[in-house]
């Protein structure tokens, strides 16, 4: 080969680099979780599938679309609840680009637009609940974002998988004052299951004492048991016993007192 050949044909060798260059710049390979979005010429011309492709070099371009699972952390927002009660929340976002079409020609940044979105949900949902129902209800009040947000991104191509509330902080004056109705509401929940037990006492109680009024020899035998209970334990106690039948005359007795005073 004449070495002088690449001087004597300059173009022929700025035309074999250019079809070389463009030859590469044709050339793709799309991940198995990606999708490419192809403009020919500046329109829309399909969406290719993972794999190894060509391009037309100049007239086309191509926009790779990630469809994994992406995970977006919301700052602490600071607003108030709607019994006035000032509070901090941070929350996450996951969400996935289930039309890349869409993500790629609705939307000139669908992520920035999925935060923007998902900061003010998340403040509307806090100013429509009270405090009360912000720390019980988390789940219920997550859901309704995570709904709420869906419902705008659909037409981005975003599909939002889940939202959750993280932290939540609450002023330390306000802290105390739950503290301390938690407590007042543990201490009536004692008095009325104390109260409960008492009643249930007293009734089994009277059941009792009418089972042995009818029969005086069950009297007997429970004072009997009594005084072998007493007896299991040392002690110096001194117990006199009355027969049941000096009890019995004397009920009788005041009965008969009773008659004669209302005669």
């Amino acid at each position: 080969m004449n070495p002088f050949w690449i001087t004597e044909h300059p173009v022929a060798i700025v035309v074999a680099v250019l079809l070389v260059f463009l030859l590469v710049r044709s050339v793709y390979v799309l991940d198995q979780f990606q999708r490419g979005v192809v403009l020919t010429l500046g329109r829309y011309t399909g969406t290719r599938p993972p794999g190894f492709g060509l391009l037309f070099p100049i007239a086309q371009t191509m926009r790779r679309m990630d469809l994994r699972v992406q995970t977006i952390l919301i700052g602490a927002q600071e607003t108030i609840t709607s019994d006035n009660v000032s509070v901090k929340i941070d929350a996450v976002l996951w969400y996935a680009i289930d039309n890349p079409e869409r993500a790629a020609l609705e939307v000139a940044d669908y992520a920035g637009a999925v935060v923007a979105f998902a900061t003010t949900t998340l403040r509307n949902q806090i100013g429509r609940c009270s405090l009360d129902e912000l720390l019980r209800d988390r789940e219920r009040i997550s859901e309704a974002m995570r709904v709420a947000l869906d419902e705008q991104t659909r037409g981005w191509g975003v599909n939002v998988k889940t939202c959750e509330m993280r932290n939540i902080e609450v002023p330390p004056s306000m802290v105390r004052v739950m503290a301390q109705e938690a407590e007042a509401t543990r201490e009536m929940r004692a008095r009325l299951i104390k109260a409960s037990a008492e009643l249930q006492a007293s009734q089994q109680l009277k059941q009792a004492a009418d089972l042995l009024s009818e029969n005086p020899i069950s009297l007997e035998l429970r004072r009997m048991q009594m005084l072998t209970e007493i007896g299991v334990e040392q002690n110096t106690n001194t117990i006199i016993l009355m027969p049941t039948e000096f009890v019995t005359a004397a009920g009788a007795f005041a009965r008969m007192v009773d008659r004669k005073g209302e005669a």
